[in-house]
């Protein structure tokens, strides 16, 4: 079993920055694919980044491109989501997961991913 607890989400307004963390404890290593989704209120969920086993490569959706940057510690098996330039359309519950089995690159199907936390809400003001 593999817990994550997501922290860091609040309310900004537009422009502003958020970082976003999530923990890991249980049965797992720091040697898995891991991911950001968030899911607005009447919408599914979307992937948002994405961060290989060792770090090397990283995806992101289109729309948070050159705004978000994805970022692993191995030592503390921890991953973040430093928010940029957010919008009000960045609102949303984000969502860390982890990914036991992709062996190479990053996936961005949420059906790919195992395990996920509770979610973290981001609420961008105009």
């Amino acid at each position: 079993q593999v817990q994550l607890v997501e922290s860091g989400g609040g309310l900004v307004q537009a422009g502003g920055s958020l970082r976003l963390s999530c923990a890991t404890s249980g049965r797992t290593s720091s040697s898995h694919t891991r991911a950001w989704f968030r899911q607005a209120p009447g919408k599914e969920r979307e992937f948002v980044a994405g961060i290989s086993r060792s770090g090397g490569k990283t995806n992101y959706a289109d729309s948070v491109r050159d705004r978000f940057t994805i970022s692993r510690d191995n030592a503390k098996i921890t991953v973040y989501l430093q928010m940029n330039s957010l919008k009000p359309e960045d609102t949303a519950v984000y969502f860390c997961a982890v990914d036991l089995h992709t062996i190479t690159g990053v996936p961005t199907n949420a059906g790919e991913y195992d395990y996920w936390g509770q979610g973290t809400q981001v609420t961008v003001s105009s």
